[in-house]
């Protein structure tokens, strides 16, 4: 429990009705989550308007309400505190009412369109390898050195991201690793944090339902940089044409690494083929679990950020060639002919593509690339058609079919991928709404040899329909198919 005073550092606010003595048990923005005693924050959200429930929050027990527009009834027996924010003042009175845990660890954060997630879990995987206790905030899972939390966000809200820090720091964690999305650097939901360091992997088509421009989208992940202190460490993809842009405006220690242009990091592909990577990395060859230019470039990003926190260089690369990164992310399985199955997360363009280049150059001989692919119901639809094109220029056949519809109609989200498809492919495209029937369908034109590729969902072990999680797993899906081909 705490007093309304000792959780205002650092919060400015325009007004104040009422004293600082109030004491807060805890801190929702959420009315339904409200008990006595707690301090409600009314957010202006996307959807939802939290001013509109503060009378919901005080009849529930709230004490204090953080807000932009004071109500036009106030009760006496409630403080009021003004500010021009409540998503960043939500962010900062957590920090404090948890006792800061960001600065009692190393927290490190990874942004970006793809890699986020491979990255921060190799990074969980290294350093917990190296000895150290560890935390993971990712779009697979969360977890508190080995014990796992459920993810519903990339970035979880600022309570429950304060909360899961403060679990760490009790559990004597030493860092943590976490995704930073565009979406929760927009919405403020870092307020408050200390990063150590932050990681950028690169910037493509995504999320332009939400930040409506490119720009808009580049502009929330540079805020991520200039926010980082003097102390922390800023590492930038200098391959990516945004990279340096990341680090024009930041104090924190800059750094860059790449494949193609000079950086203080640097890596060359020796070898690239199914069963893993020969990367050169700083002079050293070594041989990695991992395949894919994508992911040398993640293997890179990990090798320079244990660099800058101070880690023994070949501790580091002996544990690396030993771990195979997230789940969902380039999973693989050889059928009993000799069919290759891939599923990975890939659900942006780029992502599509970059799996797809891998694939390029890994196959050998006549294999056929197959690809199964849809697009998310209720997301940015500027890049339904774009992700269709990407699939069918670099496969042999393409199935569009369903991907986490939502409220939409599935068959519609489909037309919106075939205005992507150009005519000289069409005769090699295939739309089946239903998934599973368009992974059997895969299967079912899938030679001795060939590669079938089930991009998407990756880890995600549902597919989501009206509301309804539905379960559905590809590579339960894939399994079961190579098992009837065997018979």
């Amino acid at each position: 429990m705490k007093y309304l005073s000792d959780i205002l550092d650092g919060l400015a606010f325009t007004e104040l009705q009422g004293g600082v003595d109030m004491e807060i048990n805890s801190i929702t923005f959420d009315s339904r989550k409200v008990v006595p005693g707690s301090l409600f924050v009314a957010i202006k959200g996307t959807e939802v308007d939290g001013h509109d429930y503060i009378d919901t929050a005080v009849k529930n027990g709230a004490v204090v309400v953080i807000c932009e527009d004071l109500p036009a009834h106030v009760t006496g027996e409630v403080d009021f505190l003004m500010v021009a924010n409540s998503a960043k003042a939500l962010g900062i009175v957590t920090a404090n009412f948890y006792d800061n845990p960001s600065s009692k660890l190393k927290l490190v954060g990874v942004t970006g369109t793809n890699g986020k997630t491979t990255i921060a879990t190799l990074l969980y995987q290294l350093f917990r390898e190296l000895g150290y206790k560890c935390g993971l905030l990712s779009t697979v899972e969360n977890q508190v050195n080995g014990q796992v939390v459920a993810s519903t966000h990339t970035t979880p809200d600022p309570v429950e991201l304060n909360k899961l820090l403060d679990e760490m720091v009790a559990k004597g964690c030493d860092y943590c690793f976490m995704e930073v999305s565009s979406h929760a650097i927009a919405q403020h939901r870092i307020e408050g944090l200390n990063f150590a360091g932050g990681i950028f992997t690169n910037l493509t088509h995504d999320h332009l339902d939400y930040h409506k421009t490119f720009a808009l989208y580049l502009a929330a992940k540079k805020a991520f940089f200039d926010g980082l202190p003097k102390s922390a460490f800023a590492l930038t993809n200098v391959d990516d044409k945004n990279g340096n842009v990341m680090l024009q405006n930041t104090d924190a220690y800059k750094k860059t690494y790449g494949l193609k242009n000079m950086a203080d990091y640097k890596a060359k592909i020796l070898e690239n083929q199914f069963g893993g990577l020969l990367l050169q990395i700083d002079s050293d060859d070594v041989w990695f679990k991992m395949m894919g230019t994508f992911n040398a470039y993640n293997l890179l990003a990990v090798y320079a950020a244990a660099m800058l926190l101070e880690q023994d260089r070949g501790k580091v690369l002996t544990v690396l060639s030993k771990l195979t990164g997230a789940r969902g992310r380039f999973d693989y399985v050889v059928a009993a002919n000799k069919t290759v199955g891939i599923v990975d997360y890939a659900h942006t363009p780029d992502a599509v593509q970059n799996v797809l280049s891998t694939i390029h150059d890994i196959r050998k001989g006549k294999q056929k690339v197959i690809t199964v692919i849809g697009c998310g119901g209720d997301r940015d639809k500027t890049k339904r058609p774009v992700m269709a094109r990407v699939a069918c220029e670099d496969s042999d056949k393409v199935i569009l079919t369903s991907d986490n519809p939502r409220s939409e109609d599935p068959a519609q989200i489909i037309k919106d991928m075939e205005e992507g498809v150009d005519p000289a492919f069409r005769r090699n495209t295939i739309s089946i709404v239903d998934r599973k029937e368009a992974i059997k369908t895969a299967c079912h034109l899938a030679q001795p040899g060939d590669i079938i590729l089930l991009a998407g969902k990756g880890h995600e072990k549902y597919q989501e329909i009206n509301g309804v999680k539905n379960h559905f797993d590809d590579m339960e899906e894939l399994l079961a198919q190579f098992k009837l081909m065997e018979e």
